[in-house]
């Protein structure tokens, strides 16, 4: 049974050459992954046995394995294995929580604001570094301007179509000072001669 490591190595490769994951992210499909195979190996091996005129084994209560003892690695054997997988990537550089915040904050920032983007990258258990968080503070107008022209693009007419811009913008994630300014100035900052991202 030493095909497994390997087959689990390569299937990390695989997923980090689709596009870069959290470490969290990671060890939860790694981990999912086993559990897949070890019910599978279980349904295998009882029906193996049912095949050999076994039947009247007793059938193991719900929730439980059918497979028997030692066959599928313990949940401590299969997070141990993972996570000396986990350590290997990064010691290999294949996988980085550098890049995947990076990578993240690329494809969010045209769409999202700061809070978003904070709020998913803790989800996976990373956070930006300050020299990030600064640029993105100092791109978040510019950015909420975008995504309401590419929405509204033009000024509310009442208070009513004021809220509803306002609800979308917070929804995307974007701070109340930014979506005021946002609202306020119709989104267009070329034409204000006060434009400025303070």
């Amino acid at each position: 049974m030493t095909p497994r490591p390997a087959s689990l190595k390569v299937r990390a490769l695989q997923w980090l050459a689709q596009r870069e994951h959290s470490r969290n992210e990671l060890r939860d499909k790694l981990l999912r992954l086993l559990q897949d195979r070890a019910r599978r190996d279980a349904t295998m091996a009882s029906a193996e046995a049912d095949g050999d005129g076994e039947s009247e084994a007793p059938v193991p209560a719900a929730g439980t394995s059918a497979a028997p003892a030692g066959a599928a690695p313990s949940r401590a054997d299969a997070a141990a294995e993972v996570e000396a997988l986990l350590q290997w990537l990064e010691a290999h550089g294949y996988l980085s929580q550098a890049r995947f915040v990076e990578s993240r904050v690329h494809a969010r920032q045209a769409r999202y604001g700061n809070l978003r983007i904070r709020q998913e990258l803790q989800q996976h258990g990373v956070m930006l570094d300050a020299s990030a968080q600064q640029a993105l503070k100092q791109s978040e107008f510019h950015r909420a301007c975008e995504v309401w022209r590419r929405k509204f693009d033009a000024p509310a007419a009442d208070a009513a179509a004021r809220v509803r811009q306002m609800r979308f913008l917070a929804g995307r994630g974007f701070s109340m000072d930014v979506i005021r300014r946002v609202v306020a100035r119709g989104a267009h900052p070329a034409d204000d001669a006060e434009f400025s991202d303070t």
